[in-house]
């Protein structure tokens, strides 16, 4: 008997939980649909990773404390009102040239490649600024301006693009150069860039090309000659794809199942823990498990856009829409290296791969992007 008045009670109590949980998340400008499906997309990533760092637990749980910073920069990103960042823009743009340029004479040496700077307790890349600076900045620029830009504004939003992409791949590191130019261009083209002049930007791109060809360091001439023919060294350059490769076509449609990998677990994989991890996920989880996983990835990249279809002036419209969209290209690539379709270069996948640094980065921006669509939900009100 005393149990009846409990079950009348719990409709009335779900809701007032659920009303509960909406105030905490309208209290911290959050997302409910963004920070659901990136919360899922870490578990999966911790979940592959496991199994790809040969269930090593300290791997995991370094990499969970990475992901429970991120999300802790993407809430604090996301109470910063838009106009903020708006009057920070060129600040942190001319902050991160500032440090791009530092890098080239006390940069940090690591592997052939000077990207770091060292403040004795930790080191960081300058770059990963810079994928926030560089939208932010041209938003900031074209927002007071009339769109769709003149050529002239075309001309002076691609002189701001173009100094610390090449100051980027100097260091060398041509994956992040990539993203930085990737987020300028995006903005270029939400402001409504015409047709006319995408095609001769194309063009001008495929005519470069063999000047372009001569500036690049040999590892990386050896990465695109490897695209066309992964054959061509079996067991130097075309290594990597190949087996990556033999993985995904292994898995199936099921996949060998959690922890049954063999390309990963007898080392015949390489970097299978970062850049290479969707290969693990392929040869375990199958074709149902790398759907799944790109159907998250894709729900993300549709809620960004929807954020900023619903941005209530230009410079929130093009930050949101160039930070999605550089979100969209980042697994895009790393899924293509992974897959052959496109050339090996230096990208995580983003909240699958090992590391820290990039995930950051990519979760202050997510941050933004909640700012962008709490605050305007609190000026429509």
């Amino acid at each position: 008997m005393k149990l009846h008045p409990i079950i009348a009670d719990s409709p009335y109590q779900n809701k007032q939980a659920a009303s509960i949980a909406k105030k905490i998340l309208r209290f911290f400008h959050m997302d409910i649909f963004l920070l659901t499906s990136l919360i899922a997309l870490s578990a999966i990533g911790l979940f592959i990773l496991f199994s790809a760092a040969n269930q090593s637990w300290a791997l995991v749980t370094q990499q969970l404390i990475r992901i429970a910073l991120a999300f802790l920069v993407m809430i604090i990103f996301a109470q910063i009102p838009p106009n903020t960042y708006k009057n920070w823009a060129p600040w942190v743009f001319g902050f991160a040239l500032i440090l791009l340029f530092a890098v080239l004479i006390v940069g940090l040496v690591s592997k052939g490649a000077q990207r770091w700077i060292n403040l004795g307790i930790f080191s960081f890349q300058p770059s990963e600024i810079m994928k926030l600076g560089m939208p932010m900045m041209l938003s900031y620029y074209l927002s007071d301006k009339r769109l769709p830009p003149s050529l002239k504004e075309i001309a002076i939003s691609l002189a701001i693009l173009i100094v610390p992409t090449l100051l980027i791949a100097k260091q060398p590191d041509l994956g992040t150069a990539l993203m930085v130019a990737t987020a300028g261009i995006f903005v270029l083209l939400l402001a409504g860039m015409t047709w006319r002049i995408i095609g001769l930007g194309a063009i001008a791109s495929i005519l470069s090309l063999p000047f372009l060809w001569h500036f690049l360091h040999s590892y990386q001439k050896e990465r695109v000659l490897t695209f066309f023919n992964p054959e061509r060294d079996p067991l130097g350059a075309g290594y990597h794809i190949i087996q990556s490769k033999i993985a995904i076509g292994s898995g199936g449609f099921l996949g060998k199942g959690w922890l049954q990998g063999t390309q990963s677990h007898l080392h015949f994989l390489p970097e299978h823990a970062t850049d290479f991890i969707f290969a693990v996920c392929g040869e375990e989880l199958g074709f149902i498990g790398c759907t799944i996983l790109l159907i998250i990835f894709s729900f993300i990249v549709a809620r960004g856009l929807y954020i900023s279809y619903r941005a209530h002036d230009s410079f929130t419209r093009l930050l949101s829409g160039s930070l999605i969209l550089t979100f969209f290209m980042s697994f895009f690539v790393n899924i293509g290296m992974v897959t052959g379709i496109l050339p090996v270069v230096g990208l995580p996948l983003p909240l699958v791969s090992y590391g820290g640094t990039s995930m950051v980065t990519l979760m202050a921006g997510f941050g933004i992007i909640m700012s962008i669509h709490s605050h305007k939900k609190l000026i429509n009100t």
